[in-house]
């Protein structure tokens, strides 16, 4: 019990560091349903692994009913969890989250197939989830990952980088550290970005088309 206190108290505290609106601490405690949902998950993770029946599933469907996130209290959360605008947000059975983890609104970590061995994704530390988006399967999120809003993310992602997109595509941005807010306004867009590529490359062909086919006056 000791243990799931600290871990609150870290909860707590990655409020005040993650969302500017937060003003005050009973404004947290009475009206944060991303803070209510993951205080329930922490009583019902302690009661799953001192094996008591039937009441940790009771409680998360509960935090389910009252704040509309969803998860399992079989799944594994580090400390400092912050869930922003928490209504959506599913954590499946099998999910593993590191230390400093930011979920937004929407949030989906879930499995494939029927399997009952690993089959929900795991988020290492510092990662960053925008709102909406999907990340399906057994795979390894590396620490310091930002995923953009909607993004639905079906592979590894190796540390260190920006995911964007559907199905997501990886933008490498190494040594990035991502504890402060995702800004999804500014994500790069790898698919525009080649867009403008390609729009370039057909201006300087049309401007060589033109050149060559403007007449010699030197003479």
């Amino acid at each position: 019990m000791t243990k799931t206190l600290e871990m609150i108290r870290s909860d707590f505290r990655a409020v005040f560091e993650m969302d500017p609106a937060a003003t005050s601490k009973l404004e947290v405690i009475l009206t944060y349903a991303g803070f209510h949902a993951i205080l329930a998950y922490r009583f019902s993770h302690c009661l799953h692994n001192h094996h008591v029946p039937f009441f940790p599933r009771l409680i998360s469907q509960l935090a389910r009913f009252l704040t509309g996130v969803e998860i399992h209290p079989a799944a594994k959360i580090g400390r400092g969890f912050f869930i922003d605008h928490g209504m959506g947000v599913v954590i499946g059975e099998t999910s593993e989250i590191g230390d400093n983890v930011t979920l937004y609104q929407g949030v989906t970590l879930g499995g494939t197939g029927k399997e009952h061995t690993k089959r929900h994704p795991t988020l290492g530390n510092n990662v960053v989830v925008g709102a909406g988006a999907k990340i399906l399967g057994s795979m390894m999120i590396g620490d310091n990952v930002k995923i953009g809003a909607n993004a639905v993310v079906l592979t590894p992602v190796p540390a260190n980088s920006t995911v964007v997109g559907v199905p997501g595509r990886i933008v490498k941005v190494e040594g990035e550290k991502v504890r402060s807010s995702l800004d999804h306004i500014h994500l790069p867009d790898p698919i525009m970005e080649r867009l403008d590529n390609m729009e370039h490359e057909i201006e300087d062909l049309k401007r060589q088309l033109r050149d060559k086919g403007s007449p010699d006056h030197s003479g």
